[in-house]
């Protein structure tokens, strides 16, 4: 094994301080991992790594050739690509927004493996907030605003949205025709719960191009887009979501758009990656063909 590997092995395990979770991503045993950060460290003469039965970190002098190695191996990816072999390959860890990617990237994804057969692709979904780093994604997409982060966003589409509740519900509290109608005749909300904090969501309405935010009492809290939408359904309040997930409901009357002359305000989509993955040339393409089915897809 050349010491580029024993670089690469070496990041792996400083991002997902862990030596096993980092042996399983890259297919290696954790014996053949542990030997190479253990030659590593021989070879530069220093502890890289400080070990705990809980997990790893680097220490000073890891953190700085942390650092060092991740500028190298993204160099030398890239004059690899270029030169050598032009078709990306390796792994790629991407985490999706589930509804976004069974909905709009998985049903096209085999125009990616086809345009790039040797690129390991896993996919893992879900509407949690994800540390990148520390948990070996290479990019991310979500949706809705981004928090400031060390992390390079692109922005890929705005999704239109509605407010939406049950029939039953509506015939229960009422239909209200303006924002002051939602207190007065006592109407709840699904309390979304989004982040890292579980940070409550308000509804948000636009009014004469300014955004109005209003809280209502909850009359539930989840943490899935999924089992939003399922309450809204089950007659438990108001939520708002992209307008594609509701396309049907809407057209059969299961659900119905309220407020519509104060939509909300769109939600925007964006792939996230780390800085320091910025020239993988797995990363890029991926980016660039997710950007471009985005450009060309209707929502």
């Amino acid at each position: 094994m050349d010491r580029f590997e024993d670089m690469r092995n070496f990041v792996r395990v400083v991002e997902r301080q862990s030596f096993t979770k980092a042996a399983g991503d890259l297919l290696i045993p954790r014996a053949t991992m542990t030997n190479s950060i253990q030659r590593l460290e021989d070879r530069l003469g220093t502890r890289l790594l400080e070990r705990t039965t809980r997990t790893v970190k680097p220490t000073h002098d890891g953190e700085a050739y942390y650092h060092r190695c991740v500028r190298i191996l993204a160099d030398l990816e890239d004059a690899d690509t270029s030169f050598t072999n032009p078709d990306p390959r390796g792994l790629l860890r991407v985490n999706l927004q589930g509804t976004l990617a069974r909905t709009f990237i998985i049903p096209a994804i085999s125009e990616f493996k086809e345009r790039y057969p040797c690129i390991n692709l896993v996919i893992a979904d879900g509407d949690r907030f994800v540390d990148l780093v520390h948990e070996g994604f290479d990019c991310v997409l979500r949706s809705g605003d981004l928090a400031s982060s060390s992390m390079i966003g692109r922005r890929l589409t705005l999704l239109r949205e509605v407010t939406i509740a049950s029939p039953d519900y509506l015939a229960r509290v009422g239909i209200p025709e303006t924002l002051d109608d939602l207190e007065a005749q006592g109407h709840q909300m699904v309390c979304f719960l989004s982040g890292a904090d579980d940070k409550p969501i308000p509804l948000d309405f636009v009014v004469a191009g300014k955004v109005r935010e209003i809280t209502l009492p909850p009359s539930i809290s989840v943490t899935g887009a999924d089992t939003y939408a399922a309450c809204a359904a089950a007659g438990l309040g108001l939520v708002q979501v992209p307008r594609y997930r509701v396309v049907d409901d809407l057209r059969s009357g299961r659900l119905v758009e309220v407020l519509p002359e104060y939509p909300p305000e769109p939600m925007p989509v964006s792939v996230l990656y780390p800085q320091n993955r910025q020239l993988s040339a797995r990363v890029r393409v991926f980016v660039d063909w997710i950007c471009d089915l985005f450009a060309r897809t209707e929502f």
